[in-house]
């Protein structure tokens, strides 16, 4: 039997990258969707978007903001399959994060399986500090180290419910092996149903370690958990260079990638990357030398049984 097509995602702006750490971080709507359009030309079928102020480049919540960028992918990249983002931002509230799942019902929305600490290393958050421009930019570094990112037990009922009832497949955001267990209990209400989307988020601080020991560990924890024929997973690896590394590992393991500025901005070590796509084309390559075929986005949604770009309301009306 032919190994499943990789699916590979873009995360291409994020909310914890800042402006002042790249020149390359998209932060306008027409940036944003720009990255999107050379991140899917590269070999990414799905993409991974959160919005920013396009004065300031913060973090918000903003649904013109949202429109006007999936406007601009509707134009540039309209065969992509959007995954809105509903961790948002640090201080952003539990509605602001999951308003854009009523507001635009995406084909896939990401959804993060339980309450964490949340920060950076201190070696890192020191140098951060040094090179902030930004008011926003510092208030958001000092916020960080006395941050709990809430996903309460009733957060992820709610954000389940609501998914469920705009048809929006979730992509959970698994940081710890505890999260593994948050979502059995949802699946044990009945609110999460097979075959689930799984992404394990390695490498931040306050989460899970960025190795390959907390990989497998988390790999089969999900299969006594849930049965390994009930779920696919993702892997994101935070940092360079964990982020190749860890794609490699889920490669090799029969498992999907992400990839993005939102996880990591070099390319190769001192330097830089360009554009999400460099990082999506690295990856095209790691998997080649591996022997798995790239899926595009018409795979994703056959593999994942989603709705269709023209079942969702962005769709119809950017």
């Amino acid at each position: 039997m032919a190994e499943k097509k990789l699916i590979i995602t873009c995360a291409i702006t994020g909310a914890m990258t800042i402006p002042s750490q790249t020149p390359y971080l998209p932060i306008t709507p027409e940036q944003i969707s720009d990255e999107v359009k050379r991140a899917y030309e590269a070999g990414a079928a799905i993409v991974h978007i959160h919005a920013r102020d396009p004065d300031t480049g913060a973090p918000t919540s903003d649904l013109k903001v949202f429109k006007e960028i999936l406007a601009g992918i509707k134009k540039k990249a309209p065969d992509v399959v959007v995954c809105l983002t509903t961790g948002g931002s640090a201080g952003m509230t539990t509605e602001e994060r999951i308003c854009v799942v009523p507001e635009f019902e995406p084909e896939v929305a990401s959804f993060n399986m339980g309450s964490m600490n949340f920060s950076f290393h201190p070696r890192a958050l020191q140098k951060l500090k040094s090179i902030a421009k930004q008011p926003w930019e510092k208030a958001l570094l000092d916020l960080s180290w006395d941050f709990v990112f809430k996903n309460t037990f009733k957060d992820l009922e709610y954000f389940c419910k609501t998914m469920l009832e705009h048809k929006t497949k979730p992509e959970l955001e698994i940081y710890d092996v505890g999260h593994i267990y948050n979502a059995r209990i949802l699946m044990d209400m009945g609110l999460l149903k097979p075959p689930l989307w799984i992404q394990f988020v390695t490498g931040v601080v306050g989460g899970v370690g960025g190795n390959i020991h907390e990989l497998v560990h988390l790999k089969e924890t999900a299969d006594r958990v849930f049965g390994p024929n009930n779920y696919d997973f993702s892997v994101i690896g935070i940092g360079y260079p964990w982020e190749f590394e860890a794609a490699a590992i889920a490669i090799a393991m029969g498992g999907h990638v992400r990839v993005g500025l939102e996880d990591n901005i070099f390319i190769k070590k001192g330097e830089l990357a360009k554009s999400n796509a460099e990082l999506v084309a690295k990856v095209v390559r790691i998997a080649e030398e591996l022997g798995r075929d790239i899926a595009a986005p018409d795979d994703v949604r056959k593999m994942l049984g989603l709705k269709g770009k023209e079942n969702t309301k962005w769709w119809n009306m950017v």
